[in-house]
């Protein structure tokens, strides 16, 4: 049985980072690979700040999930040489999904992340992300960092179209495919599995709100409106001094799938929204550092054909509308596409 390493950015705080995580595992497991993954952080001391006891609880349930992945034994971090058992251990380094391209996470990203310490022929990147939709500056050291590792690279497929058009104008090459999030190829009944009822819940009937960015008072207004005409609560996850902030991925799980409506500027939030047939908006995140991160997004809107779900000056019935039959179309596609992808790539 080949082998393989995971190369993803890991952080005991970001419900996408450990989901995409742990579909990435499970998908190439179903595809007879032995599989497991290598912790890459930055900075050393570069861990979750516990402040109060719902910190403390998050980053409990965040441990509790991780006991769902098999990691290795070592540890990577950008600032130190790799082990070099990373690169004897393994037939494949896989890199993906998630940010893992980001170069403008200062405090992360290094050629490690583009599996600069294995040979090219054992590098596979599965649905990685730039999280941005530009090349770095030209002749720069991250330029020729990417442009270097990415240039002969085994296989390479990205997540977003702007991240297929930043490999062609490094390189060259045309033979990058676009793919879903790993968290979409996996079935709902295996989500199910790994899903918990918030102890907490007290109700069946709410609103979730999942943001990264900013609200603006408009947002909190309409979400108010939709809350009192349809008797729901509003579950806020995202503000640390919401009760609900110390949900972790399982908990996070059992709230996309349950919700009335989930309102989030998340690309995960928006996923699994897909995947659960749960109704959701999409509102354009207020940050100026966070704007170009949308590109994942919109990806994943126009590849399910459901641009109608980013919200503009109201929700209307038609976003409270969960009729996904075309999406699910698409996706039964996407996922024979990601099938054929890890076929050829671990051939």
């Amino acid at each position: 049985m080949k082998r393989a390493g995971i190369v993803t950015l890991f952080g005991e705080y970001n419900f996408g980072n450990r989901l995409q995580n742990y579909a990435v595992q499970q998908i190439l497991k179903k595809h007879g690979l032995d599989v497991e993954t290598i912790k890459y952080i930055g900075l050393e001391d570069d861990v979750p700040v516990v402040k109060n006891e719902r910190d403390e609880i998050r980053l409990i349930r965040f441990k509790k999930f991780n006991e769902y992945i098999k990691f290795a034994n070592e540890i990577m971090y950008k600032e130190y040489e790799a082990p070099k058992i990373f690169c004897e251990n393994y037939d494949y380094i896989v890199m993906g999904s998630d940010q893992i391209w980001n170069f403008t996470f200062d405090k992360i990203f290094s050629d490690k992340a583009l599996g600069s310490f294995v040979p090219e022929n054992k590098r596979v990147s599965f649905s990685a992300s730039f999280g941005v939709n530009y090349v770095p500056e030209k002749d720069s050291d991250l330029y020729n960092i990417c442009k270097n590792n990415l240039q002969n690279m085994k296989a390479i497929s990205v997540r977003e179209f702007a991240g297929r058009d930043i490999v062609k104008e490094l390189t060259g090459r045309d033979d990058i495919t676009v793919l879903i999030d790993p968290t979409m190829m996996l079935e709902n009944k295996e989500w199910e599995t790994v899903m918990k009822k918030p102890e907490k819940l007290s109700t069946d009937k709410f609103i979730l709100k999942s943001f990264l960015g900013n609200v603006s008072d408009k947002t909190w207004s309409e979400l108010r409106r939709i809350a009192q005409e349809n008797n729901c609560e509003i579950i806020d996850i995202s503000d640390k001094n919401s009760p609900y902030y110390d949900m972790g991925p399982a908990e996070f799980l059992y709230l996309e799938k349950n919700a009335f409506l989930v309102a989030t500027d998340s690309f995960h939030s928006c996923v699994f929204s897909i995947l659960f047939s749960t109704p959701f908006v999409v509102f354009k995140r207020q940050d100026n550092e966070l704007e170009s991160m949308y590109s994942r997004i919109e990806t994943l809107l126009e590849k399910f054909e459901m641009k109608n779900r980013i919200f503009s000056n109201e929700i209307t019935k038609d976003i409270l509308n969960n009729d996904y039959s075309r999406a699910y179309e698409i996706l039964k596609e996407e996922r024979i596409k990601a099938d054929e992808f890890i076929n050829n790539a671990f051939a």
